[in-house]
This record gives structure tokens, sequence and C-alpha cells, in this order.
């Protein structure tokens, strides 16, 4: 008698997803997928894509990894081959319509009750997203992967089919850079 069976699918690691996912697991799938799918949308919303545009690269993304489920290397990191294929289709949007977004027009006005009202903090957030901005494609690509969507070095490097020494080097040139850019704002202590 399995009394100890997993009833909920959503406690699982996504190691233990990816294996059932690649037996065909539906319910595995599910559960990868509304893990994943807000993440990977605000990470494509920050590249500077639309909301429509995002939601079809994701659920091709997805597509993908359900047509190909056979083919999951469980050593490997699912989620990371799930973001290696929207940086990918991501790329290739803006490659086949030419379009390039002035990420500023992106940002939403903040609300007056909001905690971000203070001028200095809204100087110091505009610092940090002119310091984000301004690296270099590949490096912002791998400071978003590690800091803002917290994927391990592996991961980002899996996505970004990378070395995991590479992997360190940008994200250690993105960290001074952005140290230096916000140098004005460090409490003296």
């Amino acid at each position: 008698m399995f009394l100890f069976a997993i009833t909920n699918i959503t406690a699982l690691d996504d190691s233990a997803l990816a294996r059932r996912i690649k037996g065909g697991d539906e319910a595995a799938f599910k559960a990868f997928f509304e893990r994943h799918h807000d993440v990977l949308y605000g990470y494509l919303r920050r590249r500077g894509l639309s909301g429509a545009v995002c939601e079809d690269l994701i659920q091709n993304a997805f597509l993908t990894i359900w047509e190909r489920r056979q083919d999951i290397d469980e050593q490997k990191s699912l989620r990371a081959l799930l973001f290696k294929i929207c940086y990918t289709r991501a790329l290739n949007h803006f490659r086949d319509t030419a379009r390039f977004v002035d990420p500023t027009a992106m940002n939403e006005p903040a609300s007056p009750t909001a905690p971000d009202h203070d001028a200095g903090y809204a100087l110091m957030q505009q610092s940090l997203r002119a310091a984000i901005e301004a690296l270099p494609e590949r490096r912002r690509a791998v400071f978003e992967l590690c800091f803002l969507q917290e994927l391990t070095y592996r991961e980002a490097a899996e996505a970004l089919d990378v070395s995991i020494k590479t992997i360190e080097n940008q994200m250690g040139h993105a960290l001074k850079a952005i140290r230096k850019a916000l140098a004005e704002y460090r409490r003296e202590g």
C-alpha cells in the first residue's frame, strides 16, 4: 500500500518533474509550466518584448520541451533548457523583426502611495536600471539569469551554452560595473 505517495505534484523539485515529463506525465508538465511561466514572462519583458510576443515565445518554448520530452537529459537542468530556448527565440525575434525597443518605454510610473516615492530611492533605482542596461548584451543576459532569475551558474552556463567559468567572469564584471555605478548610494560606515 502506497500511503506516502506524492499527491501534490507541485511539491516535486525540477529534477523530479523533468523525469516525469520525460515519461509523458502531463500533470508534471503543467506543474513545470506554472512554476516557470511568470518568471520567463518577466525575463522576456525586461528584454523589451511586448506581452503578446512574450506569451508566444513562452508557449512555443514549452511546446518544444513537450514535443521533445523523450530527449530530456536528466543530468542537465530542464529550467536552463527552457531559458535557453526562450533566450534564443527572443534573439531570433529581434533579428527577424529588426525592431529595437526603448527599455525605458516599458517602465510604468510608480504609484504615489508606493514606497519608492522617495526621490533618493527612485534615483537609485533609475541608476541601477541604467547600469544594467549599459552592460554588454551577453553580460546583461548573464546578470539577469543569475541575479534576477536566480539561476545557478551551471544553469546559466547551460542556458547560454557557455562555460561556468565564463559565467563567473561575466558576473564578476557585471557586479563590478553595477557597484561602480551605484557607488554614490553606498553608505559610509
